[in-house]
């Protein structure tokens, strides 16, 4: 097997300014309970992480399993723009495994590992110092002779001796390493700790000036990304992190969270990254869909609270100037805008405006009973949606407006992904109208979603979909999210019920039901009568 050439590495000499991303999600993350990727699910999540720009993708560890080793391959073969790398212990059989797996990418990385803290030595590796040094040395002389371009990492080494750290990482850097990685692999580090030893590193170790030094921090403590950090601002050029923070136990530093504090912050850090931020979310989402994991509301950067504002101060702050309570602009991470939620926290000045952009103009006095009765639906409710303000601006129960309403519903799954739906829906003029719609392997809420828009006649341009639990339980309640876009503008629609179809069906007449009341021009006519 020939060696490859030197154009493996991303950048041979170590750039003071530039951050690589070492993105752990398929490797580290992926073998974390409740992660685990089929090799298709492997491969989709793996040209994401190209496009979002990662400097380096670890794959996974081919040894392990033969499936392993057959999704590093295939990546290897089909994903272009990010080092690819795999994982191996500092055997001979692994990394030999591993340069086989990595060999059709165009640059590759082997990536080699050994524990070097006490509590490893003794209780792990039932090794002395010298024998880790040496076989160490031999792991990365043998992947150095198969690839340009390999790491090793020294396992635990947040709590290894410094000073043996350091005779470490000396001789792996002679026997051929291009980057150092430095994990705290339990978690167990501060941020003032971290930059202490990441700076004696800088100093002492041999050779550390043509080599990459790189932190891999765990979150046990929820400390992972500010010890990242900490490590960067001590000298280190590389950051192994994961998407969403996934991983062994409490997980690894969220990449998220490393790339856009080092973007916020880039008057402290003085450093880049070569992410492409605003394609964060769409992959944290991905993820999300990939592995079923939901990202928390309050998740920073790609939760749903990250840019959302409910406090009457703080929608009043966002609205005269962002900045007043965002750090960060929203379309930097992905996130189309700020989102003001309506609820029993908000002000007048977050009502005005959604009754604004909703097409109506009040005076003070009008606006005086809208908030009085706004406030008291929204004690009512944990959230105010459009569609309830449509109802008080038009003196109506938000539960009877209409035009369309829900009578009847029915679904049936078949064997081999068929489908049927079947809706009676009422109409404010007195219509009753029945639709069925059979399709093959869309699945149910997709069958009745289409069988709304041909009983109604209103097409639903899909941008986003989601389906969330309310509480827990077989009979938990689900919370459907629709967004549409007509005519140039986006439409929400929510519903909620124990039967997820049926939440899907309520969000998506909610939708056609503000759709048709836009497009008769009826809200706007009717401001003038009733408020």
């Amino acid at each position: 097997m020939n060696r490859k050439n030197a154009d493996v590495v991303a950048e041979p000499s170590p750039s003071r300014d530039h951050v690589r991303i070492f993105d752990t999600t398929l490797r580290d993350g992926e073998q974390a309970p409740g992660f685990s990727m089929s090799l298709s699910q492997k491969l989709h999540m793996a040209h994401a992480l190209a496009e979002l720009g990662v400097d380096v993708i670890e794959a996974g560890f081919p040894r392990v399993s033969d499936d392993d080793f057959a999704a590093v391959h295939r990546i290897a073969r089909e994903v272009h723009g990010s080092v690819i790398c795999g994982l191996a212990r500092a055997q001979a059989g692994d990394i030999d495994t591993c340069a086989r797996a990595l060999e059709p990418a165009a640059a590759w990385r082997i990536h080699v590992f050994l524990a070097t803290s006490p509590l490893h030595r003794e209780h792990k590796l039932n090794m002395s110092r010298d024998q880790v040094i040496d076989t160490g040395t031999a792991a990365v002389r043998r992947a150095r002779s198969l690839c340009e371009d390999v790491e090793f990492s020294a396992e635990d080494a947040l709590r290894t001796e410094p000073e043996f750290l350091i005779e470490v990482l000396s001789a792996m850097i002679q026997a051929g390493a291009t980057t150092v990685n430095v994990p705290d692999t339990v978690g167990y580090t501060t941020p003032a700790e971290i930059h202490a030893l990441f700076t004696r590193l800088k100093r002492e170790v041999r050779g550390i000036d043509k080599v990459i030094l790189s932190a891999h921090c765990h979150d046990d403590l929820g400390l992972g990304v500010a010890n990242s950090l900490a490590a960067v601002a001590a000298g280190a050029r590389q950051v192994e992190c994961a998407i969403a923070g996934i991983g062994e136990r409490a997980g690894n530093a969220a990449l998220e969270e490393v790339v856009m504090a080092l973007r916020t912050r880039e008057d402290h850090f003085k450093v880049r990254t070569r992410i492409r931020t605003p394609l964060l979310l769409p992959t944290a989402r991905l993820l999300a869909d990939v592995t079923g994991a939901t990202i928390p509301r309050n998740k920073a950067i790609v939760g749903d609270n990250a840019f959302a504002h409910e406090s009457g101060i703080h929608q009043h702050g966002v609205l005269r100037h962002r900045e007043t309570y965002e750090i960060m602009r929203p379309e930097d991470a992905g996130v189309k805008r700020s989102q003001i939620v309506l609820g029993k926290h908000s002000g007048r000045h977050a009502l005005r405006d959604r009754l604004q952009s909703l097409g109506y103009e009040v005076d003070e006095a009008q606006m005086d009973d809208l908030f009085a009765r706004f406030k008291t639906l929204a004690d009512k409710k944990k959230e105010v949606f459009d569609s309830d303000l449509d109802a008080l601006v038009l003196g109506q129960d938000p539960a009877t407006l209409g035009p369309w309403r829900l009578v009847q519903m029915h679904v049936t799954s078949h064997l081999h992904g068929r489908v049927s739906a079947a809706v009676r829906l009422g109409h404010d003029d007195g219509r009753i109208v029945g639709k069925t719609e059979t399709s093959l392997g869309d699945g149910p809420v997709h069958a009745m979603l289409r069988v709304i828009e041909r009983a109604t006649g209103v097409d639903l341009n899909i941008v986003d979909f989601q389906i969330r639990s309310l509480s827990y339980g077989a009979d938990a309640q689900g919370r459907a999210l629709l967004r549409v876009n007509h005519a140039g503008r986006e439409f929400v629609g929510r519903g909620v019920s124990i039967d997820i179809v049926e939440a899907a069906a309520m969000a998506a007449l909610e939708v056609v039901n503000r759709i048709e009341r836009t497009r008769q021009g009826q809200a706007l006519s009717l401001v003038a009568n009733h408020v």
